[in-house]
């Protein structure tokens, strides 16, 4: 057996049972637990697929007997709560904080860490904080003022609870105050190279000259950064200019920048850099513990570094790899998704081409479904690629059981029977474990246009219906059988109908016909469309056609 087949055996056979079946993304997400390395996805991937197709074709009985051989190969739940249990630093007073930079609404990727937080804090019913970083930010990622609303209502979705909100733009006087205790200790300096003079020096390990400056000049030049031009001057901190990592040596503490703040206007020009104000606001918040992504391990690194120079306690700090979700061909970014968002380009910060955690919510993925998969990764140490296939597959395990089913056809396309039995209606399940049913009528009978081209020459059954066979050119449809035994493609059809779009993730609309039954349907509810996928019910819209008014049913696509 391969380095994983054991285990892929022992989930797809355990989540089967569970579940009734199983589900590849499910599968997937527990092998990282395992070891699994991004870079053995695209190896091991065709493996699951081949495991999990073979369980779901067994009986319930064959599964619980294969399950017994492979039980050793699972992590059971409570090694993985206290895998995860294990903090440095535990006590009754433990402060975790969030930490969101207003640029845009919160993603996928993200919104993970913050979640990371709120697990800890809910496990150990400790205080959470959240504090919005919104310095100034940079001209690439400024900072957009629906942010602060977008990011709240997502956390608040979420079910992320935070016992109060601070704002960074608030605080400025505080940093000043710091600023001028490290100048005063002889720890920083105000210096006017410019960014490639700097670089040289650094580079070479020398000193610039402004680095021998007494306290005295740095605190008048300090006064003067903030009538200074921008660009013009900044304040650094002595880290040492021979230090192994070149990124490390003397790094900017402030900078001066005219731009407008979102939420204060252009109440202040000299702006902190991140790790500056956060070593003053994890010590003065009172933050006990720092949940934070490796790509902020340098930022962690310079905290440490202002901490130790004021004496303070050092936070426990704990970086967690972080995830790239796969995605065809998008990669989830707030920036990104703000300017298509202000080109107009996205219709707004919902837009299902934002991956962002509105537009999740708008398509019907389940907050719970985004915890359970945060949850499940854990604090993973190493950077991961998961595919959006195994959110889908928590989010399809709690919504299949009540998503009733009906009928969609793209394109539709009529079709003319001959010798067909004359039905006035069909009764139709309207799930798969459910007892109840409902009517359908049959009348003139529309099938896709894909459907339509793809099965020429063949025999298919339309769903719940009868058997049909298409001539080659399209034309002399014919009516075979009412066999349901056969093994032959079944597609969807309508008969009386409403017309329906359904919003893609990649931004396009599929057109068509849905089955009358909707027509009942509320705003929000969730429902798949058979052999087509899982839906929310986004209500109706009127569409002109020429002179005509046509009532559309709109649907957004959550997924298979």
């Amino acid at each position: 057996m391969s380095k994983f087949e054991k285990e892929i055996w022992a989930y797809a056979l355990k989540n089967a049972e569970e579940f009734g079946q199983a589900h590849e993304g499910k599968v997937l997400t527990k092998l990282f637990q395992h070891g699994l390395e991004k870079s053995e996805i695209g190896k091991v991937m065709p493996e699951v697929i081949k495991i999990v197709k073979e369980v779901n074709s067994k009986s319930h009985s064959w599964r619980e007997k294969e399950l017994e051989k492979y039980q050793e190969y699972l992590i059971v739940r409570a090694e993985v709560e206290k895998d995860l249990a294990v903090l440095p630093g535990i006590s009754d007073k433990m402060v975790f904080r969030l930490a969101p930079f207003p640029s845009g609404a919160l993603h996928l990727g993200n919104a993970k860490t913050y979640l990371l937080n709120a697990l800890y804090a809910e496990k150990y019913n400790a205080k959470t904080l959240l504090v919005m970083d919104d310095t100034i930010g940079s001209e690439e990622k400024p900072i957009v003022k629906e942010s602060y609303e977008l990011i709240e209502s997502g956390l608040q979705w979420l079910n992320i609870k935070y016992n109060d909100v601070i704002y960074k733009s608030d605080r400025l006087s505080l940093y000043y105050k710091y600023a001028e205790e490290l100048i005063e200790k002889d720890k920083a300096y105000v210096c006017s190279c410019s960014q490639a003079g700097f670089k040289k020096l650094k580079d070479s390990e020398k000193e610039c000259v402004h680095r021998k400056q007494t306290k005295e000049l740095n605190k008048q030049l300090w006064k003067d950064m903030f009538k200074a031009e921008e660009g013009k001057m900044v304040l650094r901190i002595k880290t040492g200019m021979n230090h192994k990592n070149p990124a490390f040596r003397d790094r900017v503490l402030f900078k001066i920048s005219d731009r407008e703040h979102a939420r204060i206007g252009k109440k202040h020009r000299v702006w902190p850099t991140l790790e500056m104000s956060w070593a003053v606001d994890d010590h003065e918040l009172g933050v006990t513990h720092i949940i934070r992504g490796n790509d902020l391990m340098m930022e962690t690194e310079m905290e440490k570094f202002i901490w130790n120079i004021f004496g303070w306690k050092n936070p426990e700090v704990i970086h967690t790899g972080l995830i790239h979700i796969e995605l065809e061909g998008v990669k989830l970014s707030k920036s990104k998704a703000q300017k298509e968002v202000k080109s107009g380009e996205f219709s707004g910060w919902d837009d299902p081409r934002t991956w962002s955690i509105q537009s999740l919510k708008r398509r019907g993925i389940r907050a719970e479904a985004i915890r359970e998969f945060v949850e499940e990764i854990g604090l993973n140490r190493q950077d991961i690629t998961i595919p959006i296939e195994a959110l889908y597959a928590v989010n399809r395990k709690l919504v299949d059981e009540e998503s009733d089913r009906y009928f969609f056809v793209e394109k539709p396309v009529e079709i003319k029977l001959l010798n067909k039995p004359e039905y006035d209606e069909v009764e139709i399940p309207i799930h798969p474990d459910k007892k109840e049913k409902r009517s359908m009528k049959v009348g003139e009978i529309f099938i896709s246009e894909h459907d339509f081209k793809a099965h020429k020459n063949k025999e298919v059954r339309l769903l719940h219906l009868y058997n049909i066979k298409l001539g080659g050119n399209g034309k002399k449809i014919i009516y075979t059988s009412i066999d349901n035994k056969k093994t032959i493609s079944k597609i969807q059809w309508v008969s009386e109908y409403v017309k329906a779009k359904i919003l893609m993730p990649n931004g396009a609309w599929k057109e068509g016909y849905a089955d009358i039954g909707i027509k009942k349907l509320k705003e929000d509810d969730f429902i798949q469309f058979e052999r087509f996928g899982f839906c929310r019910f986004d209500g109706k819209n009127t569409e002109k056609k020429g002179k005509k008014k046509e009532e559309v049913y709109e649907f957004w696509f959550a997924h298979k």
